[in-house]
């Protein structure tokens, strides 16, 4: 498992531009409103979630977008959600609650879990996630982010959050 330093190895290793912020520890989203402040760029609300049928999900959406969960199951092709257990997330992604990040797929080297991307996020200049602990906050480019999925093999499911519908698979 990586860990903050191992991701940011990656990052170079791969060509990923990044800029790394310390911060307190920022366990939610509302918590962290005076640090964004002074950090351009979307900031993010990252979900670690398991459907029905055990299959495990990753939401990373523009932190002020609303995620129906209740409806969501229906436009990604899953069971119904539900929130994953904190072991499950330690196992696959390599992070505790509070430290969820799309950065931790570098971690689900058995491709365990589905990437959900919001499409506010897919179309931001920069995007902001957590370096895999929560005292942190590393800014990509959309390039880089795109970068770092390829270097992953990973392709996002891209949700309209508003409409609730597919825009990329």
């Amino acid at each position: 498992m990586l860990d903050r330093a191992g991701l940011i190895a990656f990052f170079d290793a791969h060509g990923v531009d990044h800029a790394t912020t310390d911060h307190e520890a920022v366990f939610r989203v509302g918590e962290g409103e005076g640090i964004k402040d002074g950090i351009p760029g979307a900031h993010t609300k990252n979900l670690f979630l398991k459907d029905a049928k055990g299959r495990l999900w990753l939401i990373s959406a523009k932190d002020d977008t609303v995620i129906d969960l209740k409806r969501l199951h229906t436009v990604i092709g899953s069971a119904r959600l539900s929130f994953g257990p904190a072991e499950l997330m330690v196992e696959t992604l390599g992070v505790t609650p509070g430290s969820v990040t799309a950065f931790g797929l570098v971690n689900d080297t058995e491709g365990r879990v589905t990437f959900v991307l919001d499409k506010a996020l897919a179309d931001a200049d920069r995007v902001n996630f957590h370096p895999l602990t929560n005292t942190a906050t590393t800014t990509v480019s959309q390039a880089g982010l795109r970068r770092f999925l390829a270097a992953l093999g990973r392709t996002p499911i891209v949700v309209d959050f508003p409409t609730l519908t597919v825009v990329e698979a």
